[in-house]
């Protein structure tokens, strides 16, 4: 059987009512749709399974590659653990309106309800206009009783922890967390492999037939942690050719590199796959057996079974990633 390589996959376009054009713009997508609202880049969700784009494997999806190479391709741990079912879904989000208010179930009440894993992510913003704004749950404590009153009597942004975005600007949403994206901004999101989202409050809104979407009141009920959380962002301090944490939870640790010379990763001693997401740049992977090449826009998946590789930036200008992988 031939050795695994790094692998880019199709990027799967979504098309959302509150979708926009600055995917093309800005990491070079090839959306050819209206409302280009989100490009999954790497997803193990049904019926929507990244297929693979290039070498030997080109045309293969990412379940049938963990059924081939299993612990190979993902590492074993997290192969005993999830079997065939990619853990992380990747993708870009282009908000040229603002999100839906939703929250999103833990993992004891997704399996319950939906035989399925729930669903913790994360935001780094790649670009927002002057003004620009998130939601990152309450600000303040309420409880169940005020909760409902608010969305009742349509007052419930006034309940709502409304942060200021600019590009670079980290989010960790834990499952339960009630959250937004708004208008005018384009994020990276990685978050573990759920399609699982409770809607409730899509600012009255109605598609070109005149119709409103679904809400989950009486679902996400059971789903919102009510607490405040004082700070929505995540702390951290830029540095240039090494990993920064950004975010490390049960489910995923996500780097920043901002790279101007060669870097070497060495990941022997945690057995798991490397995800890259280029959004600046572009680099040249090489590890002991071959080299590729990743333009701005792309994003790369790193097999487990290829532990140590050199990080090449292109000559003349910084390139930035998103580093995931799973501890």
């Amino acid at each position: 059987m031939k050795s695994l390589y790094p692998l880019k996959f199709r990027p799967i376009f979504k098309e959302r009512i509150w979708g926009g054009n600055k995917l093309s713009a800005l990491l070079n997508k090839n959306c050819n749709i209206a409302h280009c609202g989100e490009s999954w880049e790497l997803s193990g969700v049904q019926d929507d399974i990244s297929v693979v784009s290039d070498g030997f494997l080109k045309g293969n999806n990412l379940e049938e590659l963990i059924e081939v190479y299993m612990g190979e391709l993902v590492g074993e741990k997290i192969y005993d653990k999830f079997g065939t079912e990619f853990p992380l879904l990747i993708k870009y989000i282009d908000a040229n309106d603002r999100l839906s208010i939703q929250v999103h179930p833990d993992d004891e009440l997704s399996k319950e309800r939906h035989g399925a894993f729930g669903k913790t992510e994360m935001w780094y913003v790649v670009k927002a206009d002057e003004g620009a704004e998130l939601i990152s749950g309450f600000n303040r404590t309420i409880d169940r009783d005020s909760y409902l009153i608010a969305l009742q009597n349509g007052k419930l942004e006034n309940l709502l922890q409304f942060d200021p975005a600019k590009a670079g600007d980290v989010f960790f949403i834990p499952a339960g967390r009630v959250h937004g994206i708004g208008k005018g901004i384009v994020v990276a999101e990685i978050q573990q492999t759920s399609d699982v989202t409770y809607r409730i409050f899509d600012f009255n809104r109605v598609d070109d037939k005149g119709q409103s979407r679904e809400l989950h009141t009486e679902l996400a009920l059971d789903a919102i942690n009510f607490n405040h959380h004082k700070e929505g962002h995540a702390a951290y301090q830029p540095k240039l050719n090494e990993p920064v944490e950004l975010v490390k939870c049960n489910y995923f640790t996500t780097n920043l590199l901002q790279l101007t010379s060669d870097t070497e990763r060495d990941f022997s001693k945690l057995d798991t796959f490397v995800i890259y997401l280029c959004f600046e740049g572009s680099y040249t992977l090489q590890w002991e057996s071959g080299s590729i090449n990743v333009q701005k826009g792309e994003t790369l998946l790193v097999p487990a079974s290829i532990e140590n590789f050199t990080l090449n930036p292109a000559d003349g200008a910084e390139t930035e990633l998103l580093e995931v992988y799973i501890e």
